[in-house]
């Protein structure tokens, strides 16, 4: 479903891209070439700022957002996820934040109020707030990572971490193309 924000904004989406049409997308969204946004996600940029404002939600090209993932964000605050960029299923992205380009967020992931270097690999059924990671950035499964952690002490990303969420990028990128073309058959 697309629908306007309070605020009257209507999601902007690239023709190449495939929303299922159980998603949500409300507001200011924008939604780059060749997104897969799967069943049930939801995007919603509709909360503003104490002067009325809000910065959009953007999708960079190429990014798939999975089942059941919600995007939202606080105060009007920006969300930006870059290009290439996969989040599994159930994950959650509250604003603001940035996700570099290249990242994976795994399933049931939480992300809130930071930024993530390019290439970054948050696995499942982590949590990320209140912190800017560097690029290639490995959070292991079920660690929380905040302001006061030390991010010295947790490993980078091994080629088989970044070999993996480029797969998934692939995978999700076809069913993009392929997505949309059944869409058109009806």
């Amino acid at each position: 479903m697309i629908r306007k924000n309070p605020s009257g904004d209507l999601p902007i989406i690239a023709v190449s891209a495939f929303v299922d049409p159980t998603a949500i997308l409300c507001g200011k969204v924008i939604v780059e070439d060749n997104v897969f946004i799967g069943p049930y996600a939801v995007i919603r940029a509709d909360e503003v700022n104490s002067d009325g404002q809000l910065e959009p939600i953007i999708i960079g090209a190429g990014s798939n957002i999975q089942d059941g993932v919600v995007i939202h964000s606080k105060d009007g605050a920006a969300v930006t996820v870059g290009k290439n960029v996969s989040i599994a299923h159930r994950a959650i992205v509250h604003g603001p934040c940035i996700v570099g380009d290249n990242c994976f967020i795994g399933f049931n992931a939480v992300l809130f109020n930071c930024k993530l270097g390019n290439g970054c690999v948050v696995r499942h059924n982590s949590v990320v707030e209140d912190v800017v990671l560097p690029a290639s950035f490995h959070v292991p499964a079920t660690m929380s990572v905040h302001s006061e952690t030390d991010l010295d002490k947790i490993p980078r990303i091994t080629p088989d971490e970044r070999s993996f969420s480029e797969s998934v990028v692939k995978t999700n990128n076809d069913f993009a193309k392929s997505y949309k073309n059944l869409q058109n058959e009806f």
